[in-house]
């Protein structure tokens, strides 16, 4: 058995072009950054960056296209696919990109690493008064707990 699987979270390089095919399903094409950091051979603390091609098609094009921007964070799932064409000048080109399957909309303030992906229409809860949580005073017995 083979696997072509890609996970890749990270911040949009450009905002989303949206296009339609002609059989009238939509495509849309960004870019996505990547970065690790490592530490190299003298223990210096090194960053790297990767840059993705991503194409989404049918209805993850379209809410990528309406709701994302550019610097936005966003996790996909998908496959590798290298496409390969003639050019102007006789030259074979070749673009590497990922295909999404699935997708999630990062946390909202576009800062990578800001935390786990998250589900764009889960709601936002009020943080409570004094920005950390209150648990209550009185224990909790287990005998109390219904399952």
């Amino acid at each position: 058995m083979y696997l072509n699987k890609v996970l890749l979270y990270g911040n949009l390089t450009r905002d989303p072009e949206l296009k339609a095919l002609p059989g009238g399903s939509q495509v849309v094409n960004f870019g996505l950054a990547t970065n690790r950091v490592y530490k190299d051979k003298n223990g210096q603390k090194q960053e790297a960056t990767e840059f993705h091609n991503v194409v989404a098609f049918a209805r993850s094009a379209e809410l990528i296209a309406q709701y994302m921007k550019k610097g936005q964070p966003l996790f996909v799932e998908g496959r590798l696919q290298t496409r390969t064409w003639d050019g102007a000048d006789g030259k074979k080109n070749y673009r590497t990109e990922i295909v999404v399957d699935t997708f999630q909309f990062g946390a909202k303030g576009g800062v990578a690493g800001a935390g786990a992906p998250n589900n764009s229409q889960r709601e936002e809860q009020p943080a409570p008064s004094g920005g950390e949580i209150q648990y209550p005073d009185e224990e909790i017995n287990p005998e109390d707990i219904p399952f």
